[in-house]
């Protein structure tokens, strides 16, 4: 039996072997960044969101527990908004009357939702700094008094804007409710 000794590998098939495992590599490399901006983004856009649901959520409970809703078609509008004001064709600025009796306001400036519980005074932002609103539209129908109008007092609203810091974690969304007054608005 005669045996083969092995002369070792050429620098050509060393060449090629090490040229296939950068190739692997950088392929590898690649999905697993991927993957980790995927899962920045998921993440930003997780919290992102949980802020605008929790914003959104607080504002429709008080405007559901809320009366005499008065809706401006411009959100830099200066108080008293305390007449009850339709809005069909969609207002930047919505204002009622809570169930304790104050006046709150709701409006979107400088790119955030921002609220004011003392008739449109003072302001402060409710919504996460990472969430850019590009547009809050408030339409009001049924807002008059009961017997005039015929309809239970409600409130459409619509929002879109987008979340994330970066290009790359930035996504839009569009957010519509609608909210109807809980307390019957009979004569």
């Amino acid at each position: 039996m005669k045996i083969k000794k092995n002369k070792g590998f050429t620098l050509i098939e060393i060449m090629t072997a090490l040229s296939i495992f950068i190739i692997v590599m950088t392929v590898s490399m690649g999905s697993i960044i991927g993957i980790f901006d995927t899962n920045r983004k998921s993440r930003s856009l997780k919290v992102v969101m949980s802020n605008l649901s929790i914003s959104i959520e607080t504002m429709s409970r008080e405007i559901r527990f809320g009366r005499n809703y008065h809706c401006e078609a411009r959100w830099d509008s200066n108080p008293p908004f305390s007449s009850p004001r339709n809005c069909p064709n969609g207002g930047e600025l919505l204002s009622f009357l809570s169930n304790n009796g104050q006046q709150i306001v709701y409006r979107v400036n400088n790119n955030a939702i921002e609220a004011s519980n003392d008739g449109g005074d003072t302001y402060s932002q409710i919504t996460a700094p990472e969430i850019v609103i590009d547009k809050l539209n408030f339409y009001v129908i049924g807002a008059g008094e009961a017997p005039a109008n015929n309809l239970q007092p409600r409130v459409y609203m619509n929002i879109g804007g987008q979340s994330g810091t970066t290009d790359k974690t930035r996504s839009s969304f569009s957010l519509q409710t609608m909210i109807s007054q809980r307390y019957l608005d009979s004569p």
